[in-house]
This record gives C-alpha cells, sequence and structure tokens, in this order.
C-alpha cells in the first residue's frame, strides 16, 4: 500500500479481508498514517515508498498517494516489475499519463484504475435497464456529482492537507477529482464522448475550481449530456451524491431506482458502529457507509483477479487517460469561453 491517508485506509481495509490477498507493507509521510496501517493488521510500514518497493517482494502495489507521486510511483513500481492500481486521476494531464504507461509498457507491468463508479450497484443497474432497451433511444441524460471538497464540512476541526488546493500538485479542481469519475461512468454506457462545451467556477476563494458544467455528446447514441460536478456542497452521508438519469423515448431510467433496498437500514447500522467505536477508542468501520466503499472494494477486487489469472485490468491505463483527455478538452473550452464566474460566497 503507497500511501494510507484517507481513501488508502479504503484500499487498505479492502485489502485486507480478501482472502486471497496478503498485504505485506504500507508507506505513508505521516506517522499518524502508519500507525493506523499498523492497528489494523499490517505487518511492515516505510516512511517512503521508494524504500517499501525496494525492500518488499511484491505483486501489486496500491498507489494511493497524492495525484503529483502517481507517475513517479508507477515508474518505481516498474524498477520492481509490480503491478500498479492507480487512484484516480491516473495522474495530473494525459500527457504525464502517457510517459507512465510508457514506462509500464517497457516494464511489461499492468495499469489498473480506481474509477469506482461502475462499481456501484445503482450504476450497474442503470446500465442493465439501459442495456435492455426498456426506455428506448436516450436522446438526453445528465449526471451530477458533489461533495464538500477538501475544506471539509463546517465546523472544520483540522486543516485540510495542502496539495488537493495546489492546481499544480493536484491536476486541478472539481473537475479532475469528481468529473473524471462521471467521464469514465458515461463512456462506459454511451461509448466515446465528445466534449462541446464547458464552463468551471469558484464558488469559494480557492486557488482552483470548485464546480464545473460540461456540454457532451456521444456520437454512437446521439445523446446529449450535461455533466456538472463540484466541491461546494455540505454533503451529508449516507445521502447520494451522484444523480444519473437517462431521458429515453418510453421513459426515465434513474440511478435513484437502483439504490440498494438496506441502503438507508445499512448506512444507519454503520454510523452508529462508527460512532460507538469512537467512544471505546477501536478502529471505525472502514466500509460504513458500506455503500460507497463497498465499490472500492469490488474494483481492487477486479484488478487483482485479473493480476492472478494474467489478464488485462478490467478499467486500465488506457481509460484513465482516456478520461483525463475529457477533462483537458473541457478546460481548454472553459478557457477560451466567455461565460460568467459564478459570484465568490463568503460562508460562515
Amino acid at each position: 500500500m503507497l500511501g494510507v491517508g484517507n481513501i488508502g485506509m479504503v484500499h487498505l481495509k479492502s485489502a485486507l479481508s480478501m482472502a486471497a490477498v496478503d498485504v505485506r507493507a504500507a508507506a505513508d509521510a505521516m506517522p499518524e498514517n502508519r500507525n493506523r496501517a499498523e492497528r489494523a493488521g499490517v505487518p511492515r510500514t516505510y516512511d517512503d515508498y521508494t524504500t517499501l518497493l525496494d525492500a518488499e517482494e511484491l505483486d501489486a502495489a496500491v498507489v494511493a498517494l497524492p495525484p503529483f507521486l502517481h507517475a513517479d510511483a508507477v515508474e518505481r513500481a516498474a524498477e520492481n516489475d509490480v503491478d500498479v492500481f492507480v487512484e484516480k486521476p491516473l495522474a495530473r494531464s494525459s500527457e504525464e499519463a502517457d510517459r507512465l504507461l510508457e514506462t509500464a509498457r517497457k516494464a511489461g507491468i499492468a495499469v489498473g484504475v480506481d474509477h469506482t463508479l461502475r462499481y456501484q450497484p445503482d450504476m450497474i443497474g442503470v446500465k442493465s435497464e439501459y442495456e435492455d432497451g426498456t426506455v428506448g433511444r436516450v436522446p438526453y441524460a445528465s449526471i451530477t456529482r458533489l461533495n464538500d471538497g477538501p475544506l471539509g464540512r463546517p465546523p472544520v476541526e483540522h486543516a485540510p492537507p495542502s496539495w488537493p488546493l495546489d492546481a499544480d500538485a493536484a491536476g486541478g479542481g472539481s473537475l479532475l477529482e469528481l468529473g473524471i469519475h462521471c467521464f469514465d461512468v458515461l463512456e462506459w454506457l454511451f461509448g466515446d464522448l465528445d466534449v462541446r462545451d464547458a464552463t468551471t467556477d469558484a464558488t469559494l476563494d480557492i486557488p482552483v475550481e470548485d464546480a464545473a458544467t460540461v456540454l457532451l455528446r456521444a456520437p454512437e447514441t446521439e445523446t446529449t449530456i450535461t455533466l456538472h460536478c463540484g466541491s461546494y456542497q455540505w454533503e451529508q452521508l449516507p445521502e447520494v451524491n451522484t444523480r444519473l438519469r437517462l431521458e429515453g423515448i418510453t421513459g426515465t431510467i434513474s440511478n435513484q431506482d437502483h439504490l440498494p433496498g438496506n441502503f438507508y437500514a445499512s448506512a444507519a447500522k454503520s454510523a452508529l458502529s462508527n460512532v460507538a467505536s469512537r467512544v471505546t477508542g477501536s478502529e471505525s468501520d472502514v466500509f460504513g457507509p458500506t455503500f460507497y466503499l463497498q465499490a472500492h472494494y469490488e474494483a481492487l477486487s477486479a484488478f487483482c483477479e485479473a493480476i492472478r489469472n494474467g489478464e488485462r485490468p478490467p478499467v486500465d491505463g488506457r481509460d484513465g487517460k482516456r478520461s483525463l483527455e475529457l477533462a483537458e478538452t473541457a478546460y481548454e473550452l472553459a478557457a477560451d469561453g466567455d461565460g460568467d464566474e459564478l459570484e465568490t460566497m463568503e460562508v460562515t
């Protein structure tokens, strides 16, 4: 495990719960993160991922580091003949992704990418219903993905990490953090997309965009799509922060209709368990609310199964690069546009 911060701990708990996976070690620059990993059951921890890769005999590594370290981590893994499962975005740009993938190709290692929406049961339900043809052709679709972003939901108890608010380190703002998921799941549904127009906005006084709206067209299905993503909403789990609607000729398909039947009951049970764990000082259940985090388990499990069988990962580096290309086109159109930015809001 290369990085055991927020999402890294999700991947770690996933891997630890897989019967056919042996977690050997974890690396993180933060002592508190290494301590958490050790408490979770990791036998060895390192303060540097390059040291871990040189010291351990590994089949695969999960790269859950900030985006500016992805390319270097993959290069180091390639030097040690280690396959990689990379947290999205694959890289900060398609050019950086090209270099990363060329390094992997020359070394003969596999690259998987954690595009998790494909593994959520509501998105699987939408795809199944769409492919059944029950609503006929879909002239229009829309997707919205929102959360509270790196600043967190007020009142904020701890300062956020610096890299998500640094465009050079992260590659961008909410369009790259959240929109990248949307691009991937939309091409999974409709095939290749063309980006027609885009705008990015800042509702808060931060260095990266925290809102973006993109107009897309799917030539194969003749579907027009609007995508909106933002990190300005004070989300409250277990509310679902992704809305997907397909407006077909004979009806509508919505991901809201494909949520697990026990979604709220399961989330409430997990929330109560997590509250109790904080009182007793034990580890919280990383899979609760399970709806979101179980999808990360499925994505990593599918990658491991492909590697075990000598197959190409189901969501691989090409998919990761493709989503970056769409995001870059959106950024370019937004920069060239004349749209008015949202007025900056004061949040108290």
